[in-house]
């Protein structure tokens, strides 16, 4: 019976490269036509491969639909939590977890940290959006026109010296990170507050969510906490990874 679930399930990614007929199949699997042909009925039965008129086979609109359904299910705060957690206890500043909502950025998970400086961020709370690193990752993945009518249409209270100035500032700086795939807020919205950010991406490679690490300066210098991108970034590839089910989760640490 394994061996069987197993030869059907081997069907899927060969109809994933495109439609196959019936000796494709079989040839890929290396057993007989007849063997594959009662394979692909079963699939078919389940709405999982379709047969088109020229009686080749392809992936059928049930398997789009449960993956729809899974991916909807998937709760990346749940998922990311303890790897937020072990981030914090290797680092020890606070660890933060953001996600994009109705033209506001809001964390949605914080993790102390272990210093008596802490920081007065709050779950649920929204971001200084033109500054915070997670908010400059999560709006850099979107497209370029939403991006530009989000920029034109926000403030740009100058909490700092470092604060992002105006629109065309805020733009150009989206397009870095973009390129580079991380964020920082060096002082941006606090002089004492430095940040450095990595996005969390789903199995269509956009961003879903971004994590962060903040400490004061009065702890760890900038360089210092720049120093830490690597790990930071890592442990956002392993949450990554977990949340759209490509690999086994793996410690990043």
């Amino acid at each position: 019976m394994s061996q069987t679930v197993d030869r059907a399930l081997s069907i899927l990614p060969l109809l994933a490269e495109g439609p196959a007929d019936l000796g494709r199949v079989a040839d890929r699997l290396g057993v007989h036509k007849s063997t594959a042909l009662r394979l692909l009925r079963t699939l078919h039965q389940h709405g999982l491969v379709h047969r088109q008129s020229d009686q080749r086979y392809r992936l059928g609109a049930r398997l789009f639909a449960l993956a729809q359904e899974a991916m909807e299910s998937l709760d990346v705060r749940e998922i990311a939590h303890p790897h937020l957690l072990s981030l914090g206890e290797n680092c020890g500043h606070t660890v933060h977890l953001a996600v994009h909502e109705d033209d506001e950025v809001l964390y949605i998970d914080k993790v102390d940290s272990r210093y008596p400086v802490r920081m007065y961020s709050r779950i649920g709370k929204p971001v200084a959006i033109t500054v915070a690193a997670v908010a400059k990752l999560l709006l850099a993945d979107l497209p370029e026109s939403e991006r530009r009518a989000i920029a034109q249409r926000l403030d740009y209270p100058m909490y700092t010296a470092r604060s992002t100035p105006n629109a065309a500032a805020f733009l150009k700086e989206l397009a870095t990170v973009r390129e580079q795939g991380w964020a920082a807020d060096l002082g941006g919205h606090e002089e004492s507050i430095n940040c450095v950010a990595a996005p969390i991406r789903g199995a269509d490679a956009r961003v879903v969510a971004a994590m962060s690490v903040s400490a004061p300066n009065v702890v760890v210098t900038a360089d210092e906490l720049l120093a830490l991108l690597p790990l930071v970034r890592r442990t956002a590839d392993v949450i990554s990874d977990e949340f759209s089910g490509r690999n086994p989760v793996k410690d990043p640490v």
